[in-house]
């Protein structure tokens, strides 16, 4: 005898009618969506990859006609942006690509020449000039010699750029050949400004922030720098404490700055130290405080870009915290004062105040150990 057990809920049996259709449904879809995923870093803005040379006064050139003697030459672009060909003359190739120049030499040539095959190479490149401004040791415009493997000259300045062999020059390599970012620096805005390849079309310009890839990673953009880019560092409004380390660290500052430290330290004189290390550092370097010193008394003098000199009155503490009030970080140039404390300062003037009497003091000390008696004036 075949025994059908009732099960509720499985397979339906024994369930009503109406929660049968109901346990046949499909169920529906959880309403809630899906998470989405964080969204991509923006691509930060970057020159273009397709840029061309273009010629300009100073680029050496090769040209020749493809099996017809006498068309061999080896030119220089001109101050007028002309170079002057065999049979040709006066050629303007100013602003031209190479592939331009050509195409304008072969149809000067088609004149007296049936379909002219025409080679023109570039042998020696002109040196990039490129402008640096803003917040850096030592803004102006430098120049920097290109051989004709497309690298940089070697120098005997330690801070050339290309001193170590390298191709191309880059943002960083200029801005380290500039003597590297101030202390007021702002590492999130480096602005790359380029002339239009046209000429009389509008600047292009590109800003790069290192300070957030420096402190949280990702890609950092090295643009290559050409003839007559302009690289502008802004000044930081608000610089804080982390910000200003990140910038130290990096190869953006320079690797040391000069600062005169005088006074009442051990070795006063002109002291080298680290880019933003603090006022307790350049005191260590000079020695230390001496026993004449005080450490209430320290005055840092200050020289902006404006010329104005600001004076302020600091307490030496070699355990306060970078960028606290009293041991802020220093600048290239700046001096650092400091003073006497007041015993030193009491027994200085007694000294200076008994200075006219010592010699009067010291004959008659002589007298009275050798117990003679004091002369007078009378007996002179």
């Amino acid at each position: 005898m075949a025994v059908v057990l009732a099960v509720p809920g499985l397979l339906g049996v024994g369930l009503k009618a109406e929660e049968r259709i109901n346990w046949l449904k499909t169920p529906t879809a959880s309403t809630r969506s899906p998470q989405a995923p964080p969204p991509l870093p923006s691509t930060p803005s970057l020159p273009p990859q397709t840029y061309r040379y273009r010629l300009a006064p100073g680029d050496r050139l090769v040209t020749s006609v493809f099996k017809i003697e006498g068309y061999e030459a080896q030119v220089q672009v001109l101050s007028d942006g002309t170079i002057n060909l065999p049979r040709l003359g006066t050629v303007e190739v100013w602003g031209l690509t190479l592939e331009e120049a050509r195409q304008r030499i072969k149809a000067g040539y088609s004149r007296f020449l049936r379909r002219p095959l025409v080679y023109l190479d570039l042998v020696q490149q002109r040196p990039v000039r490129v402008t640096v401004t803003g917040e850096v040791l030592r803004p102006g415009v430098f120049t920097l010699p290109v051989d004709s493997q497309g690298s940089i000259g070697i120098s005997s300045d330690a801070t050339s750029v290309g001193a170590d062999g390298g191709g191309w020059p880059t943002m960083i390599d200029v801005i380290q050949k500039a003597g590297g970012i101030s202390a007021t620096g702002d590492l999130a805005r480096l602005e790359l400004l380029r002339p239009s390849p046209t000429p009389g079309g509008p600047t292009q310009s590109y800003v790069f922030n290192y300070l957030t890839v420096l402190k949280d990673g990702g890609f950092a953009p090295n643009p290559l720098i050409y003839d007559g880019d302009s690289i502008r560092v802004h000044k930081a409004t608000s610089p804080v404490n982390v910000d200003l380390l990140t910038t130290a660290a990096s190869n953006f500052a320079p690797a040391v700055i000069n600062v005169q430290v005088v006074g009442e330290v051990f070795s006063p004189g002109m002291v080298q130290i680290g880019s933003n290390d603090p006022l307790s550092r350049a005191i260590l370097a000079s020695g230390g405080v001496t026993r004449r010193g005080s450490v209430k008394r320290v005055e840092l003098i200050r020289m902006d870009r404006e010329g104005r000199t600001t004076v302020k009155q600091l307490r030496y503490d070699p355990n306060a915290l970078l960028s606290s009030a009293n041991n802020p970080p220093l600048r290239n140039g700046d001096v650092v004062v400091v003073d006497r404390n007041t015993f030193t300062k009491v027994t200085d003037t007694m000294s200076d105040a008994m200075l006219p009497l010592e010699p009067i003091v010291d004959a008659a000390s002589v007298y009275r150990l050798l117990g003679l008696p004091m002369p007078s004036n009378g007996g002179r």
